[in-house]
């Protein structure tokens, strides 16, 4: 694997792939990546949909209109209630992100491209995924990660924005772009 942060640098958004399954060895390190992840309290709530089979990949997609789901793989990120030990519910989110953050970064390092498409909150995802696939009441899908070979890439405008960096103190004075209108209630 060549170095990991000119690969967060120079990463690119992928929605169409070459029509080359990906090899088992590379799906099960994957997933083997994506269980390295931190855990809040080591709950490691995170369970995989595995889809590799077209026509499941194709109804898969007309579920979510996901674009990306045209890549000969798809991981559905789970997140299952009923495993962590502690505050399950406040962190399975987080977990389950890290687990994805990690799949799409082990990619960089098998040659395989991959996006993260997000399921939750959408409540009408989230039936429509479990519905198709018998997903139980209390695991939940998080997100996808289709992946596969890439036949195009788009490169990512730079993000880095010293505006949004505080030192010591946040400083509410700041006029920034992106901005919501409403604010958000936690």
């Amino acid at each position: 694997m060549g170095n990991l942060i000119d690969y967060i640098y120079s990463r690119s958004i992928v929605q169409n792939y070459c029509n080359k399954k990906v090899e088992s060895q590379k799906i099960m390190l994957l997933l083997e990546a994506a269980m390295a992840a931190p855990s809040a309290c080591s709950n490691d709530p995170w369970e995989f949909i595995v889809i590799s089979e077209e026509e499941k990949s194709k109804e898969l997609k007309e579920k979510t209109k996901f674009k990306c789901c045209n890549a000969p793989l798809s991981i559905v990120v789970c997140g299952n209630t009923k495993l962590g030990k502690v505050d399950i519910e406040n962190t399975l989110l987080q977990d389950c992100s890290a687990a994805i953050q990690n799949i799409v970064l082990a990619c960089a390092g098998i040659d395989l491209a991959a996006e993260w498409c997000i399921i939750y909150p959408s409540y009408e995802k989230i039936e429509s995924i479990k519905e198709m696939l018998h997903i139980p009441e209390h695991v939940i899908p998080l997100g996808i990660v289709c992946v596969g070979y890439p036949n195009e890439t788009k490169s990512l405008k730079a993000k880095y924005n010293e505006k949004r960096i505080y030192w010591e103190e946040y400083d509410s004075s700041r006029s920034l772009k992106g901005r919501p209108k409403k604010s958000l209630r936690f």
